[in-house]
C-alpha cells in the first residue's frame, strides 16, 4: 500500500509565506501526478495545484501567481510553496497521488490522499 504524509501547516499573516510538503511512501514504481487540494467546512474539497510527472502543472485561477507547486520524482515528494496568503486561502490542505504504479508495475485502483494539514491566515 501507500502512504501520503504532510508537513508544513500552521497559522500565517496575511501577506505572508507557509511551505507544505508531502512525500509518498510504499510500494511505488511511479506515480503520475501529485498535488494540493484543500477543503473549508461546509464545501466541496477543491484543486488547488498539481503536477505531472511530465512537467505539466495546473493551478486554481485563486492561487496562480502566489503559489508554486514542486515535485521531485525520485523521492515521491511534493511541495507547495505559499505566497501573499489572504485569510480565504484558510483551509485543510489534503496531498494527492494519482495514477501510481506499484514496485511490480502494476497500477493501482484507486488513487491517494494524505491525512491533511491545517493552513489559517489571520491576523
Amino acid at each position: 500500500q501507500v502512504q501520503l504524509v504532510e508537513s508544513g501547516g500552521g497559522l500565517v499573516q496575511p501577506g505572508g509565506s507557509l511551505r507544505l510538503s508531502c512525500v509518498a511512501s510504499g510500494s511505488i514504481f511511479s506515480i503520475y501526478a501529485m498535488g494540493w487540494y484543500r477543503q473549508t467546512p461546509g464545501k466541496q474539497r477543491e484543486l488547488v495545484a498539481v503536477k505531472t510527472n511530465g512537467g505539466s502543472t495546473n493551478y486554481a485561477d485563486s492561487v496562480k501567481g502566489r503559489f508554486t507547486i514542486s515535485r521531485d520524482n525520485a523521492k515521491n515528494t511534493v511541495d507547495l510553496q505559499m505566497n501573499s496568503l489572504k485569510p480565504e486561502d484558510t483551509a485543510v490542505y489534503y496531498c494527492k497521488a494519482l495514477g501510481l504504479l506499484d514496485s511490480a508495475r502494476r497500477a493501482y485502483e484507486n488513487d491517494f490522499w494524505g491525512q491533511g494539514t491545517q493552513v489559517t491566515v489571520s491576523s
